[in-house]
C-alpha cells in the first residue's frame, strides 16, 4: 500500500506530531520515508539589509534544515525505518507537492497548527498541500491546549 511516505518537516512541534505518526505507518507496513525541508526565505519586495544578509540567511535555514531532518531520521532509524534527508527551497506548499510528484510518493504525512477560525478560514501550508497533492495527504492536527 504505502513504500514512500513524504514527511514535510519543520521541527515545529505540530511537525513532530505528524513525523512521529508517519514513523509508525512507516514501520507497520515498511515503508520508507523521505523528511523534507523547505528553506522558506522573505519574500519580495526586499529591503537592502534583508537583501545583504540573505546569503548568511539562507546559510542558517540550511544548516537547521540539516538538523532537524536529521533528528527525524534518527527517530526513523531507531523505528528500522529507512529515510532520506531532502531539502529545498521556495513556497513550502508547492515544493511538498512537487517533490511528492518526482518522487511518485504513496502518502504524505504532515501537521497543522491550531489556527483559530479565521486562519482555518484562509488555510494554511497544509490545507494547500490537501488540496493540491498527487498522493493522500494524512494530517495531525495540534489542538488549542497543545
Amino acid at each position: 500500500m504505502y513504500d514512500t511516505i513524504l514527511i514535510p518537516f519543520d521541527g515545529t512541534e505540530e511537525a513532530m506530531k505528524a513525523a512521529e505518526h508517519g514513523i509508525g505507518i512507516a514501520a507497520a507496513v515498511g515503508a520508507s520515508i523521505h523528511a523534507l525541508y523547505v528553506i522558506d526565505l522573505p519574500g519580495a519586495p526586499r529591503t537592502v539589509y534583508v537583501r545583504d544578509d540573505e546569503e548568511e540567511m539562507r546559510e542558517e535555514y540550511r544548516e537547521y534544515g540539516e538538523e532537524v531532518t536529521g533528528d527525524l531520521c534518527a527517530d526513523a532509524a531507531e523505528a528500522g525505518v529507512e529515510c532520506t534527508s531532502v531539502m529545498r527551497s521556495g513556497s513550502p506548499a508547492e515544493e511538498i507537492v512537487s517533490y511528492a510528484e518526482a518522487e511518485d510518493v504513496d502518502a504524505i504525512v504532515m501537521g497543522a497548527a491550531y489556527r483559530g477560525k479565521i486562519g482555518a478560514f484562509l488555510g494554511g501550508t497544509t490545507d494547500r498541500v490537501v488540496r493540491t497533492a498527487p498522493a493522500p495527504v494524512i494530517t495531525t492536527r495540534m489542538q488549542v491546549d497543545e
